[in-house]
């Protein structure tokens, strides 16, 4: 793992340079995702009317995956990040990465969870709003992040180690032990020991999210996303109901909240794929809601569109080309290790 001290003071210029460069050459219009990046807007970019049959605009997403699951974002107050570098490198123990630079002011600082990546990303952006009044059932958005590991005894030695306190582990009906802590800036994490489960929770990421309309949000990840329905639980440590909706490493769990709090900016979802057009005209034949239109950081060889689900969670498609970061690190084998 690379030290906590080289993630906050490495200033990745060239990534810097690259993007500032990208943004001066650009003449025409612009758009900026949640996380701060400023992107490019290109009509050519989407496919044209009639180039689609309905079975392809009407079809889900599933087809266009190119991760062994997704990656989800958790967005925090600048203020925070010195913590929570430490609460999530030192007490939950996930693997510290190389991180990006979207802009020269801001920064994406990634850790890893198997093949995939918690990305956090300082600074709340735009009109998107943040409440984790209530925690867990306080309302909708997604609410917490769960990680497995295989010891109890190792996890309480990390929290200590990183200086925080203890979890409070309580016994679960399949055999397996939880509890409930926080993040720095207050969005619930839950931790499960589990038997056989990997350390930092590599072996997969669940996703909690509290929905206003169970019917709809559930056709959503099914129908539209593309998700496999997996069979409802019972999570006594957090006392709800779960509809799990699973790809590969990544399971997303959705609920009924017991509170009104509406938080859409405190952690969003990622899908990288083969074909970010396709994903758009997807969206746009079911109308789905666009939070960022269909574009391109050509620097950076990525063309993405983010979308909202019917409780505005960012739902954001990445199509990485052959130049970028991400495929030369899948070449080298370098983007966990």
């Amino acid at each position: 793992m690379k030290r906590i001290s080289m993630i906050l003071a490495l200033g990745f210029g060239s990534l810097a340079s690259c993007a500032a460069a990208q943004d001066g050459a650009t003449a025409g219009r612009t758009t900026t995702t949640p996380e701060g990046a400023v992107m490019q807007l290109d009509d050519d970019l989407a496919y044209k009317p009639g180039e689609l049959t309905d079975e392809q605009l009407h079809s889900s997403t599933r087809s266009l995956f190119a991760a062994k699951g997704m990656n989800v974002f958790r967005r925090f107050p600048r203020d925070e990040t010195s913590d929570m570098v430490n609460f999530y490198t030192k007490a939950l123990a996930l693997r510290s990465l190389s991180p990006i630079q979207l802009t020269q002011s801001q920064q994406m600082l990634l850790t890893g969870v198997g093949s995939m990546q918690i990305k956090l990303a300082a600074g709340q952006q735009g009109s998107r709003k943040y409440d984790l009044s209530g925690g867990v059932k306080g309302g909708t958005g997604i609410r917490f992040f769960a990680l497995s590991y295989p010891s109890e005894e190792l996890v309480v030695g990390r929290f200590r180690e990183a200086g925080l306190p203890a979890p409070s582990f309580t016994d679960r009906p399949d055999g397996s032990r939880g509890a409930l802590v926080t993040d720095p800036g207050g969005f619930p994490i839950e931790l499960v020991i589990r038997k056989g489960a990997k350390d930092g929770s590599n072996d997969g990421v669940g996703v909690g999210i509290g929905v206003s309309d169970l019917a709809k949000s559930r056709a959503f990840y099914r129908e539209f996303v593309g998700l496999d329905e997996l069979p409802p639980v019972k999570d006594p440590v957090l006392g709800l109901t779960l509809y799990p909706y699973r790809h590969g490493e990544t399971t997303l769990y959705l609920y009924e909240p017991t509170g009104k709090a509406v938080d859409n900016g405190s952690a969003g979802i990622q899908y990288v794929i083969t074909d970010a057009a396709m994903a758009d005209a997807k969206g746009k034949a079911r109308r789905v809601a666009v939070e960022t239109p269909l574009n391109r950081l050509r620097g950076f060889d990525l063309t993405t569109v983010w979308l909202n689900d019917p409780d505005g969670v960012t739902n954001y498609y990445a199509q990485v080309g052959p130049g970028s970061r991400t495929a030369r690190e899948q070449a080298t084998g370098s983007s966990g290790k």
